[in-house]
């Protein structure tokens, strides 16, 4: 059986942004496992117009040489980690983009969730934790919960307590396990 792979897609295109950070930070400890082949997606550089598909995603009938590049993409992964912030209690609208250009290359596939921001994330974890269960995407019940006040200097620079390695840890376990469940599924 091929290695298992999984995307760590970051989430936030803004210029100010802290999400290659917080996914250095992620990277930084999944350097360390041997159990999946972890990715970096930075969704500022797949520079995704907005959805301009003519026909919903769930059709499959893609007629943009871009969605085409990222359903192939999209495709080729096992599981998902978002590491996304949160605004105005939702996901930023780069990542409900993406999601929304594609349809079956998500389906029977695991995620699991970084998510940062004032309150930790927590609104954005939850309106995610809702589009993808309509993509058929299982997410994983541990996530990391980032707040910009506890986990971060300055608002910027990753100084996360102790316990969110574990967490991490915890949530990483959680999706390699669900991706592997999920790609039997997919057979």
């Amino acid at each position: 059986m091929n290695q298992l792979r999984i995307a760590v897609i970051t989430a936030s295109t803004r210029p100010t942004r802290v999400g290659p950070q917080v996914t250095d930070w992620v990277m930084g400890h999944l350097r360390t496992r041997s159990d999946a082949a972890y990715e970096v997606i930075d969704l500022l550089d797949v520079g995704l117009p907005f959805l301009d598909e003519p026909e919903p995603a769930s059709s499959g009938h893609y007629t943009k040489a871009h969605t085409h590049d990222w359903a192939a993409t999209i495709d080729g992964y096992d599981g998902f980690l978002f590491v996304t912030p949160e605004y105005n209690r939702g996901m930023p609208a780069p990542l409900k983009n993406a999601l929304d250009f594609l349809y079956a290359e998500w389906n029977n596939k695991a995620a699991g969730l970084v998510v940062y921001g004032s309150s930790g994330g927590l609104r954005c974890a939850e309106q995610l934790k809702s589009v993808l269960g309509e993509l058929q995407v299982a997410t994983v019940r541990a996530q990391v919960s980032i707040s910009i006040y506890d986990d971060m200097a300055d608002f910027e620079r990753m100084t996360p307590r102790d316990f969110q390695a574990g967490n991490l840890g915890t949530t990483v376990d959680q999706l390699v396990r669900w991706s592997k469940a999920m790609r039997g599924i997919r057979r």
